[in-house]
Protein backbone atom coordinates (compact mmCIF):
# COMPACT_ATOMS: atom_id res chain seq x y z
CA UNK A 1 0.00 0.00 0.00
CA UNK A 2 1.33 3.45 -0.92
CA UNK A 3 1.71 6.23 1.63
CA UNK A 4 -1.24 8.06 0.09
CA UNK A 5 -3.37 4.90 0.35
CA UNK A 6 -2.28 4.30 3.94
CA UNK A 7 -3.11 7.90 4.83
CA UNK A 8 -6.58 7.58 3.28
CA UNK A 9 -7.22 4.38 5.24
CA UNK A 10 -6.25 6.09 8.50
CA UNK A 11 -8.40 9.13 7.68
CA UNK A 12 -11.40 6.93 6.90
CA UNK A 13 -10.92 5.01 10.14
CA UNK A 14 -10.87 8.32 11.97
CA UNK A 15 -14.02 9.47 10.18
CA UNK A 16 -15.80 6.25 11.13
CA UNK A 17 -14.84 6.73 14.77
CA UNK A 18 -16.01 10.33 14.77
CA UNK A 19 -19.31 9.29 13.20
CA UNK A 20 -19.84 6.68 15.92
CA UNK A 21 -19.33 9.38 18.56
CA UNK A 22 -21.65 11.76 16.72
CA UNK A 23 -18.98 14.33 15.85
CA UNK A 24 -19.38 13.90 12.10
CA UNK A 25 -22.77 13.49 10.44
CA UNK A 26 -23.27 10.20 8.62
CA UNK A 27 -25.02 10.24 5.24
CA UNK A 28 -27.93 7.81 5.18
CA UNK A 29 -29.18 6.78 1.74
CA UNK A 30 -32.37 4.77 2.25
CA UNK A 31 -32.72 3.95 -1.43
CA UNK A 32 -29.25 2.41 -1.59
CA UNK A 33 -29.74 0.63 1.74
CA UNK A 34 -32.93 -1.02 0.45
CA UNK A 35 -31.29 -2.16 -2.77
CA UNK A 36 -28.22 -3.46 -0.96
CA UNK A 37 -30.37 -5.41 1.51
CA UNK A 38 -32.18 -7.14 -1.37
CA UNK A 39 -28.88 -7.84 -3.08
CA UNK A 40 -27.44 -9.37 0.10
CA UNK A 41 -30.38 -11.76 0.32
CA UNK A 42 -29.86 -12.73 -3.32
CA UNK A 43 -26.13 -13.22 -2.74
CA UNK A 44 -26.73 -15.44 0.30
CA UNK A 45 -29.40 -17.51 -1.46
CA UNK A 46 -27.24 -18.06 -4.55
CA UNK A 47 -24.29 -19.18 -2.48
CA UNK A 48 -26.54 -21.55 -0.52
CA UNK A 49 -28.04 -22.82 -3.77
CA UNK A 50 -24.58 -23.51 -5.18
CA UNK A 51 -23.60 -25.41 -2.04
CA UNK A 52 -26.86 -27.39 -1.92
CA UNK A 53 -26.73 -28.23 -5.64
CA UNK A 54 -23.28 -29.74 -5.16
CA UNK A 55 -24.37 -31.61 -2.04
CA UNK A 56 -27.42 -32.95 -3.88
CA UNK A 57 -25.40 -34.29 -6.79
CA UNK A 58 -22.73 -35.74 -4.50
CA UNK A 59 -25.52 -37.49 -2.61
CA UNK A 60 -27.00 -38.85 -5.85
CA UNK A 61 -23.62 -40.16 -6.92
CA UNK A 62 -23.04 -41.72 -3.50
CA UNK A 63 -26.53 -43.23 -3.53
CA UNK A 64 -26.10 -44.99 -6.88
CA UNK A 65 -22.68 -46.30 -5.80
CA UNK A 66 -24.03 -47.53 -2.45
CA UNK A 67 -26.98 -49.14 -4.24
CA UNK A 68 -24.57 -51.11 -6.42
CA UNK A 69 -22.65 -52.31 -3.37
CA UNK A 70 -25.87 -53.37 -1.65
CA UNK A 71 -26.93 -55.26 -4.76
CA UNK A 72 -23.56 -57.01 -4.91
CA UNK A 73 -23.96 -58.24 -1.33
CA UNK A 74 -27.57 -59.32 -1.87
CA UNK A 75 -26.59 -61.24 -5.00
CA UNK A 76 -23.82 -62.98 -3.05
CA UNK A 77 -26.22 -63.98 -0.24
CA UNK A 78 -28.81 -65.49 -2.55
CA UNK A 79 -26.31 -67.02 -4.96
CA UNK A 80 -24.40 -68.76 -2.20
CA UNK A 81 -27.63 -70.35 -0.93
CA UNK A 82 -29.16 -71.60 -4.18
CA UNK A 83 -28.19 -70.13 -7.55
CA UNK A 84 -31.27 -71.60 -9.24
CA UNK A 85 -33.81 -70.10 -6.82
CA UNK A 86 -36.09 -67.19 -7.66
CA UNK A 87 -34.35 -65.20 -4.93
CA UNK A 88 -30.98 -65.73 -6.59
CA UNK A 89 -32.38 -64.72 -9.96
CA UNK A 90 -33.99 -61.65 -8.38
CA UNK A 91 -30.70 -60.75 -6.70
CA UNK A 92 -28.85 -61.08 -10.02
CA UNK A 93 -31.49 -59.01 -11.82
CA UNK A 94 -31.35 -56.36 -9.12
CA UNK A 95 -27.54 -56.19 -9.35
CA UNK A 96 -27.69 -55.81 -13.12
CA UNK A 97 -30.38 -53.11 -12.88
CA UNK A 98 -28.64 -50.91 -10.33
CA UNK A 99 -25.30 -51.29 -12.13
CA UNK A 100 -27.01 -50.04 -15.27
CA UNK A 101 -28.45 -47.12 -13.29
CA UNK A 102 -25.05 -46.25 -11.84
CA UNK A 103 -23.42 -46.39 -15.28
CA UNK A 104 -26.22 -44.37 -16.84
CA UNK A 105 -25.95 -41.77 -14.11
CA UNK A 106 -22.22 -41.29 -14.60
CA UNK A 107 -22.37 -41.41 -18.39
CA UNK A 108 -25.58 -39.54 -19.24
CA UNK A 109 -26.40 -37.25 -16.31
CA UNK A 110 -23.21 -36.24 -14.52
CA UNK A 111 -21.80 -34.13 -17.37
CA UNK A 112 -25.08 -32.41 -18.29
CA UNK A 113 -25.71 -31.56 -14.62
CA UNK A 114 -22.36 -29.83 -14.36
CA UNK A 115 -22.96 -27.96 -17.62
CA UNK A 116 -26.55 -26.86 -17.02
CA UNK A 117 -26.70 -26.48 -13.22
CA UNK A 118 -23.35 -26.39 -11.43
CA UNK A 119 -21.45 -24.18 -13.87
CA UNK A 120 -24.22 -21.53 -14.28
CA UNK A 121 -24.48 -21.30 -10.49
CA UNK A 122 -20.73 -20.89 -10.26
CA UNK A 123 -20.71 -18.17 -12.90
CA UNK A 124 -23.45 -16.24 -11.12
CA UNK A 125 -21.65 -16.46 -7.77
CA UNK A 126 -18.46 -15.26 -9.45
CA UNK A 127 -20.09 -11.85 -10.00
CA UNK A 128 -20.57 -11.22 -6.27
CA UNK A 129 -16.93 -10.36 -5.43
CA UNK A 130 -16.95 -7.82 -8.28
CA UNK A 131 -20.20 -6.25 -7.09
CA UNK A 132 -18.97 -6.25 -3.50
CA UNK A 133 -15.83 -4.45 -4.59
CA UNK A 134 -17.97 -1.67 -6.08
CA UNK A 135 -20.03 -1.46 -2.89
CA UNK A 136 -16.87 -1.26 -0.78
CA UNK A 137 -15.50 1.49 -3.01
CA UNK A 138 -18.79 3.38 -2.76
CA UNK A 139 -18.70 3.13 1.05
CA UNK A 140 -15.14 4.44 1.17
CA UNK A 141 -16.03 7.39 -1.04
CA UNK A 142 -19.00 8.08 1.23
CA UNK A 143 -16.63 8.38 4.20
CA UNK A 144 -14.47 10.78 2.18
CA UNK A 145 -17.55 12.83 1.28
CA UNK A 146 -18.83 12.97 4.86
CA UNK A 147 -15.40 14.03 6.08
CA UNK A 148 -15.04 16.74 3.42
CA UNK A 149 -18.54 18.03 4.14
CA UNK A 150 -17.77 18.26 7.86
CA UNK A 151 -14.56 20.21 7.19
CA UNK A 152 -16.37 22.59 4.86
CA UNK A 153 -19.14 23.27 7.39
CA UNK A 154 -16.60 23.99 10.13
CA UNK A 155 -14.80 26.50 7.93
CA UNK A 156 -18.09 28.17 7.02
CA UNK A 157 -19.20 28.33 10.66
CA UNK A 158 -15.76 29.46 11.82
CA UNK A 159 -13.77 31.04 8.97
CA UNK A 160 -10.01 30.56 8.97
CA UNK A 161 -7.50 33.36 8.82
CA UNK A 162 -6.04 31.58 5.79
CA UNK A 163 -8.27 32.69 2.86
CA UNK A 164 -7.21 29.69 0.74
CA UNK A 165 -8.60 27.06 3.12
CA UNK A 166 -12.27 27.57 2.30
CA UNK A 167 -11.87 27.30 -1.53
CA UNK A 168 -9.71 24.19 -1.09
CA UNK A 169 -12.27 22.65 1.26
CA UNK A 170 -15.08 23.49 -1.18
CA UNK A 171 -13.17 21.90 -4.06
CA UNK A 172 -12.42 18.77 -2.02
CA UNK A 173 -16.08 18.59 -1.00
CA UNK A 174 -17.32 18.92 -4.57
CA UNK A 175 -14.89 16.31 -5.91
CA UNK A 176 -15.77 13.81 -3.16
CA UNK A 177 -19.50 14.38 -3.70
CA UNK A 178 -19.18 13.93 -7.44
CA UNK A 179 -17.27 10.66 -7.06
CA UNK A 180 -19.67 9.34 -4.42
CA UNK A 181 -22.78 10.30 -6.39
CA UNK A 182 -21.45 8.58 -9.50
CA UNK A 183 -20.80 5.28 -7.69
CA UNK A 184 -23.98 5.50 -5.64
CA UNK A 185 -26.21 6.24 -8.62
CA UNK A 186 -24.63 3.41 -10.59
CA UNK A 187 -25.29 0.87 -7.84
CA UNK A 188 -28.85 2.07 -7.21
CA UNK A 189 -29.57 1.72 -10.93
CA UNK A 190 -27.82 -1.61 -11.58
CA UNK A 191 -28.42 -3.67 -8.43
CA UNK A 192 -32.17 -4.01 -9.24
CA UNK A 193 -31.26 -4.97 -12.82
CA UNK A 194 -28.98 -7.72 -11.54
CA UNK A 195 -31.76 -9.10 -9.37
CA UNK A 196 -34.31 -8.88 -12.19
CA UNK A 197 -32.05 -11.05 -14.36
CA UNK A 198 -31.93 -13.90 -11.85
CA UNK A 199 -35.14 -15.60 -12.96
CA UNK A 200 -34.45 -15.74 -16.72
CA UNK A 201 -30.86 -16.73 -15.92
CA UNK A 202 -31.86 -19.68 -13.73
CA UNK A 203 -34.85 -20.77 -15.82
CA UNK A 204 -32.82 -23.16 -18.07
CA UNK A 205 -30.99 -24.63 -15.07
CA UNK A 206 -34.23 -25.25 -13.20
CA UNK A 207 -35.82 -26.92 -16.21
CA UNK A 208 -32.71 -29.04 -16.84
CA UNK A 209 -32.61 -30.20 -13.23
CA UNK A 210 -36.26 -31.26 -13.32
CA UNK A 211 -35.74 -33.13 -16.60
CA UNK A 212 -32.67 -34.96 -15.26
CA UNK A 213 -34.46 -35.91 -12.05
CA UNK A 214 -37.40 -37.19 -14.07
CA UNK A 215 -35.11 -39.18 -16.38
CA UNK A 216 -33.32 -40.79 -13.45
CA UNK A 217 -36.62 -41.65 -11.74
CA UNK A 218 -38.15 -43.04 -14.94
CA UNK A 219 -35.11 -45.20 -15.71
CA UNK A 220 -35.02 -46.42 -12.12
CA UNK A 221 -38.68 -47.37 -12.19
CA UNK A 222 -38.34 -49.09 -15.56
CA UNK A 223 -35.29 -51.15 -14.57
CA UNK A 224 -36.47 -52.07 -11.06
CA UNK A 225 -39.94 -53.02 -12.32
CA UNK A 226 -38.27 -55.87 -14.15
CA UNK A 227 -36.97 -57.24 -10.85
CA UNK A 228 -40.47 -57.40 -9.37
CA UNK A 229 -41.49 -60.24 -11.65
CA UNK A 230 -39.39 -62.59 -9.54
CA UNK A 231 -41.61 -61.96 -6.52
CA UNK A 232 -45.06 -63.37 -5.87
CA UNK A 233 -48.00 -61.12 -6.70
CA UNK A 234 -49.29 -61.28 -3.13
CA UNK A 235 -46.08 -59.86 -1.54
CA UNK A 236 -47.41 -56.31 -1.50
CA UNK A 237 -50.72 -57.44 0.00
CA UNK A 238 -48.89 -59.49 2.63
CA UNK A 239 -46.81 -56.47 3.58
CA UNK A 240 -49.91 -54.29 3.90
CA UNK A 241 -51.56 -56.93 6.12
CA UNK A 242 -48.51 -57.17 8.37
CA UNK A 243 -47.78 -60.75 7.37
CA UNK A 244 -44.23 -60.03 6.22
CA UNK A 245 -43.42 -58.61 9.62
CA UNK A 246 -44.69 -61.81 11.16
CA UNK A 247 -42.46 -63.85 8.83
CA UNK A 248 -39.43 -61.80 9.86
CA UNK A 249 -40.24 -62.30 13.52
CA UNK A 250 -40.58 -66.02 12.91
CA UNK A 251 -37.10 -66.22 11.38
CA UNK A 252 -35.68 -64.16 14.23
CA UNK A 253 -37.22 -66.54 16.73
CA UNK A 254 -35.56 -69.48 14.98
CA UNK A 255 -32.24 -67.61 15.25
CA UNK A 256 -32.75 -67.03 18.96
CA UNK A 257 -33.30 -70.73 19.47
CA UNK A 258 -29.81 -71.47 18.13
CA UNK A 259 -27.26 -72.00 20.86
CA UNK A 260 -24.82 -69.46 19.42
CA UNK A 261 -27.54 -66.74 19.39
CA UNK A 262 -29.63 -67.67 22.41
CA UNK A 263 -26.82 -67.43 24.93
CA UNK A 264 -27.75 -70.72 26.60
Amino acid sequence: MSWAGFKKTVNRAGTTLLQKTGQIERTVDREFADEEAKYRIFEKECQALQKDAKAYWDAMRAMTSAQSRIAETVETFYGAADQSSEGAMAGHAYKRSVDDLDTSFNRELDGPYRTTVSEPLGKMCAYFPVVNEHITKRNKKLLDYDSARSKLRKLIDKPSEDPTKLPRAQQEHDECKEMFDMLNDQLIAELPQLLDLRVPYFDPSFEAMIRMQAKFAEEGYEKLSGVQRYFADNVRDDYAAGQLDAQVEGILQEMRELSICGGN
